[in-house]
């Protein structure tokens, strides 16, 4: 004879199952509010967003989606300089998306290329090197040499053997990143704008004072163009510009672009940050050469 079940427990399994799509449906506009703000440079506006979407995504979701929502914010982490949370978020997300995906899926590749990225922040660049290369073997082997999303890792690799002095081999990988991007999207694309800046940062460290400007410039106009003249991206070259004018003797233009790169990074990271604290000094260090000598 079969027990019947008690009509409650009907009732509470149909709200459970509601409360769970409720939430789902919250953890999805949350994690889009704080990507927009994420892409804007908000990040301090993005952080709280992402840390109730991943309280959320914990009690509801499977590890993929956890996963994603750490990935994402570890990214604002890295960008505000608390490298230590960055990475213990991308090390929690590796092994949950390996269990979703298998370890060959190019969402893979993306924690890894997010690893490397974040050892290149660190400057600990030979420690970067076998994270960005093994991001480059899963994506080439699953979409090809040519995708875009393979170039994204190519030119993260440019950048660790960049800082490592390695010119020889970062050169060709940052042209043969830019080559698929102008490809791909045509001669204004986000991508190729950072890749620029990348470019000319290795041709001034090699000399090359007005190939780097000219570079600079390229990356500066595409970025005012894409992004907002506050974001901190843009931030970057402005201070890049700053510091080969100043290795130029052109000061006062140098004061201009530190004076606008300062702005935006304090707006952005806040008074302590370690670009913020860099691009003060660097602007201070000028002001002083800019001083007129004492008559004696």
């Amino acid at each position: 004879m079969q027990t019947e079940r008690p009509p409650n427990e009907s009732l509470e399994s149909t709200c459970r199952r509601r409360s769970q799509v409720e939430q789902r449906t919250l953890i999805c506009s949350l994690c889009d509010a704080a990507d927009k703000r994420r892409a804007q440079g908000q990040y301090g506006e993005a952080e709280p967003l992402y840390l109730r979407a991943l309280a959320l995504s914990e009690q509801v979701c499977g590890p993929r989606e956890v996963a994603i929502i750490c990935n994402n914010l570890a990214v604002v982490y890295k960008y505000t300089g608390r490298f230590d949370k960055a990475e213990r978020l991308y090390r929690r997300a590796l092994p949950l998306m390996e269990q979703s995906l298998g370890p060959e899926h190019t969402e893979i590749a993306v924690l890894y290329h997010n690893l490397g990225g974040l050892e290149h922040a660190r400057g600990r660049f030979a420690a970067g090197e076998p994270l960005a290369r093994r991001s480059v073997e899963i994506r080439e082997l699953a979409l090809g040499p040519d995708h875009p999303e393979v170039a994204a890792d190519i030119a993260a690799l440019a950048a660790i053997l960049d800082g490592q002095g390695r010119y020889v081999e970062s050169e060709p990988l940052y042209r043969r990143a830019l080559a698929i991007f102008e490809r791909e999207y045509g001669p204004e694309h986000y991508e190729i704008a950072v890749n620029l800046n990348n470019l000319a940062a290795l041709k001034y460290a090699q000399g090359y004072l007005e190939e780097a400007e000219q570079i600079y410039r390229r990356a500066l106009i595409v970025k005012e163009k894409l992004l907002t003249p506050e974001h901190p991206d843009v931030g970057v070259t402005l201070n890049n510009l700053a510091v080969l004018c100043k290795a130029q003797g052109r000061y006062a233009e140098a004061a201009a672009f530190y004076t606008r790169a300062l702005a935006i990074f304090e707006q952005s990271f806040g008074l302590q940050h370690p670009k913020v604290i860099s691009c003060r000094e660097n602007y201070a260090s000028l002001m002083r050469k800019m001083e007129p000598s004492p008559i004696e």
